[in-house]
């Protein structure tokens, strides 16, 4: 008796514990992705900024030496 109350218990708990689990993943995973994605919609836009910048800075430099020459 003691074993199948003991089991009952247990059942409870994974339970319980799975419901909150399935809760607080489910609530706190997209407001976390929307800000990830908004950082890394950010850090896209610096990188193409500073390659252009550096491309336009090259192209620059080149036409510098085309004329010398």
């Amino acid at each position: 008796m003691v074993f199948v109350g003991l089991l009952i218990g247990l059942l409870i708990g994974a339970v319980a514990c799975a419901r909150y689990l399935r809760q607080e993943i489910s609530a706190n995973i997209g407001p976390r992705l929307r800000h990830i994605e908004l950082q890394l919609d950010t850090m896209q836009a610096e990188i193409n900024l500073a390659t252009e910048a550096r491309l336009a800075a090259l192209r620059t430099r080149i036409d510098q030496v085309q004329d010398d020459n």
